[in-house]
């Protein structure tokens, strides 16, 4: 084909299946940098609840002049004032939280500041009301309600030093986590651009001995490499575990065409959820190396064996391959061995990357047979 693949029509006579596919999926839309942390999780609710309910007690032991005055009944009324007005202003800013991470820092400090303050008014003034009324006043004919100015604006002076305090924390520790969360994409990127090129060269010779002899097999030897490019060019992230199986077929039968009958294939797919995601181009790495150390250097092949099981608790997979136990050509095995480590310590480093220390990998090499295990916790 003389035109390449992203020149064609979707709508053209001679567009395959797979080309009207491609142009059908939306692109993708980056998301928005959160201004602020997650205020509607539980727990940051616990925290922004303790810190109300200490500074209610903070400011009643000013109020009262100290602890031996100290005044329950005050503790009270200013403690559910302050719950409510941090609850309120938790709220609304959660709602707001990514429309505010597309504006600039100015506007959504600005707005958020103020969205504070108007929390602080309203409830204010509502809370003199049912004061007013609860202490039944509002059922003496003679009374009539008035606001209290000055306790109002004691109550908005208070409210513009410590949620400006708070706010600024609340921004710099978002800013923290946007830069963390920044380098740990870089390093997952730049771990996931080593494996680019692994892949490349084999496939390419399996396609250049198709071309002539099947094209049909060539032309679909390109689409299952597209494929796997597509995901290696793809942002570093997490992607459903169906998804990735599919990416680590397409490999394999690009290596089955190269390899004939001395590459064979065990899939022992247990029940599991599909939608659970795990690192993209995890499970190619290994196969691949399970192809490159293992089945290539036995002169009849072997079984590459996947397993796939998940529990209540963690998804595992195991990947086992039969390896040539040879003692000649000694600095050829510790330069495979070498490789192989290396590919082992960038495949644990992005899952360390992505779930920390809960997710595992490990490796062992007995009688001939080399067996890679991972655990990943459950991620929906």
């Amino acid at each position: 084909m003389k035109a390449q693949d992203n020149e064609i029509s979707p709508t053209a006579p001679g567009a395959t299946a797979s080309v009207r596919r491609k142009a059908a999926r939306p692109l993708p839309v980056e998301p928005a940098t959160p201004f602020l942390p997650d205020l509607c999780s539980s727990q940051s609710v616990f925290l922004l609840v303790l810190v109300a309910e200490l500074l209610a007690l903070l400011l009643t032991i000013s109020a009262s002049s100290g602890l031996q005055h100290f005044n329950w009944d005050k503790l009270a009324l200013i403690s559910v004032q302050v719950q409510w007005i941090v609850v309120f202003s938790a709220i609304a800013l959660c709602r707001l939280r990514f429309w505010l991470g597309r504006q600039s820092h100015v506007r959504a400090g600005c707005v958020s500041y103020a969205l504070v303050l108007v929390v602080t008014l309203v409830l204010c003034i509502a809370g003199q009301w049912i004061i007013y009324g609860a202490s039944g006043l509002a059922f003496v004919g003679d009374q009539e309600f008035s606001f209290d100015g000055w306790l109002l604006l004691n109550s908005m002076v208070i409210a513009a030093i410590l949620s400006g305090i708070l706010l600024r924390y609340l921004y710099l520790q978002q800013q923290l986590r946007n830069q963390q969360q920044a380098e740990m994409q870089s390093r997952i990127q730049a771990l996931q651009s080593r494996i680019r090129p692994h892949f490349l060269f084999n496939s390419m010779n399996s396609i250049a001995s198709l071309i002539s002899t099947d094209p049909n097999t060539a032309e679909r030897v390109v689409e299952d490499l597209s494929e796997l490019f597509r995901a290696s060019l793809a942002e570093p992230t997490l992607i459903p575990l169906q998804r990735e199986l599919e990416l680590c077929k397409h490999y394999l039968d690009i290596e089955q065409l190269r390899l004939g009958r001395r590459l064979q294939l065990d899939w022992q797919i247990g029940t599991y959820n599909p939608q659970l995601k795990i690192p993209s181009l995890m499970l190619q790495p290994l196969v691949e190396n399970a192809i490159f150390h293992g089945i290539e250097p036995l002169p009849k092949g072997g079984i590459i064996t996947v397993k796939v099981s998940q529990n209540d608790k963690q998804l595992s997979i195991v990947i086992s391959n039969p390896y040539l136990l040879v003692k000649k050509n000694q600095r050829n095995g510790e330069q495979a061995q070498r490789h192989n480590r290396m590919a082992l310590d960038n495949i644990r480093r992005r899952l360390t990357a992505h779930f920390g220390t809960a997710a595992r990998l490990s490796s062992s090499a007995e009688n001939g047979l080399f067996t890679t295990y991972i655990f990943c916790p459950l991620t929906l």
